[in-house]
């Protein structure tokens, strides 16, 4: 019994570590969240979101300041010239890796970003990356009015 203990603990300290130093294939990862499939109880997807009255330079530029200040996000791929960031963002006590994606469309003169937020391991994330993106977006709304209010 001894054993069997030992060897579940023993695994799910192996699955523990394998979470945290996973690598992140940023073309697995980085894709269109204009074009993407709603990942459901998987993460969430704000396709558009609220529209602003600036240039799409200037939205990324507060949106990838505001990711980068987020606890525990880093930026896995893309830039502002490419018009697409993603970030990887990790829980604090395991590491498990949820990836965000921001992108934007341009109507009518405006801009509004295009956020896909998902999960990398599991069936669920608890609204942990709907709530994410709503306050990035909130962030984004205090630095500029969206259009839409």
């Amino acid at each position: 019994m001894k054993s069997i203990l030992l060897l579940v603990v023993l695994i799910t300290i192996l699955v523990i570590i394998y979470i945290r130093v996973a690598p992140s294939d940023a073309e697995r990862w980085h894709v269109d969240p204009a074009i993407a499939r709603n990942p459901g109880q998987a993460g969430h997807l704000l396709n558009p979101g609220p529209r602003f009255d600036v240039s799409p330079a200037m939205l990324l530029r507060k949106i990838d300041d505001i990711a980068l200040d987020w606890p525990r996000t880093k930026r896995l791929a893309g830039s502002i010239e490419e018009g697409r960031l993603t970030y990887v963002t990790r829980t604090k006590w395991i590491g498990f890796p949820d990836y965000t994606t921001v992108a934007f469309v341009e109507t009518d003169g405006s801009v509004a970003p295009v956020i896909l937020a998902r999960l990398r391991f599991g069936g669920g994330d608890l609204g942990v990356n709907r709530k994410r993106v709503e306050a990035w977006v909130e962030e984004l709304s205090n630095a500029y009015s969206p259009l839409d209010q």
